[in-house]
């Protein structure tokens, strides 16, 4: 799975990206808030660790605006204050569970094993549409290169690959690949939509999607 990182100081940026990447994860770096979210820009993720504390934009600024742009990912949040007000904030701008440190990194692991829990109906076989291969065990878009996707751009991917055949509606992705988040919207749909189509152009494929969300989304 894929993480984003956002912590300001260098050495416990350090520590948790080697924690983090020791257990399997694929982790990415920003040390402030426009940083984290230029990485959102380009990007998808299975959860994000935000400190509260960074320059530039605060994380709780930050992740206003992972929201706004309907964005659901899990999010993490990070406090050096152990204060109600400094929890409050961050669940009311959309965390999904917060931390305080100091704090041992079985618990970080732990938060972040319970926030990256997905559904596993997922086909365990590779499957194939023109010249692109999704491949089920790593995760992984290949044509002339290959890239790791996070789950809900694997879970796109492969619906769109299954039905191949004729377009799949906005609300038929959402009830399959959001199906456990009440809130989610067809802007959702569309940004990672989105992430696939530059995922495609990166691996220097000829498949592209095709649609948009009123008349669904077909693979060509």
């Amino acid at each position: 799975m894929k993480i984003l990182l956002a912590e300001d100081t260098k050495d416990l940026n350090k520590v948790l990206c080697a924690v983090l990447q020791h257990e399997g994860y694929s982790v990415d770096a920003a040390f402030d808030g426009e940083e984290a979210l230029e990485f959102i820009s380009r990007d998808s993720y299975d959860c994000l660790i935000f400190d509260i504390m960074m320059p530039k934009k605060d994380g709780i600024e930050a992740l206003k605006e992972v929201r706004e742009k309907k964005i659901l990912t899990p999010v993490l949040m990070l406090t050096a204050k152990a204060e109600i007000d400094d929890r409050v904030a961050g669940l009311d701008a959309g965390a999904d569970d917060y931390l305080t440190k100091p704090f041992a990194m079985k618990e970080l692991l732990a938060r972040v094993r319970a926030l990256t829990r997905r559904k596993t109906e997922y086909s365990a076989n590779d499957l194939s549409f023109n010249d692109v291969t999704l491949r089920a065990q790593t995760f992984e878009l290949s044509s002339e290169n290959s890239v790791r996707l996070s789950v809900k751009e694997f879970e796109l991917m492969q619906l769109l690959i299954l039905n191949k055949n004729h377009a799949v509606s906005a609300d038929y992705i959402m009830s399959n690949v959001w199906s456990r988040e009440p809130d989610v919207q067809p802007d959702t749909v569309w940004l990672y939509v989105s992430y696939l189509k530059r995922k495609l152009r990166a691996i220097a494929s000829s498949t592209e999607i095709s649609g948009d969300v009123s008349n669904g989304f077909v693979l060509k």
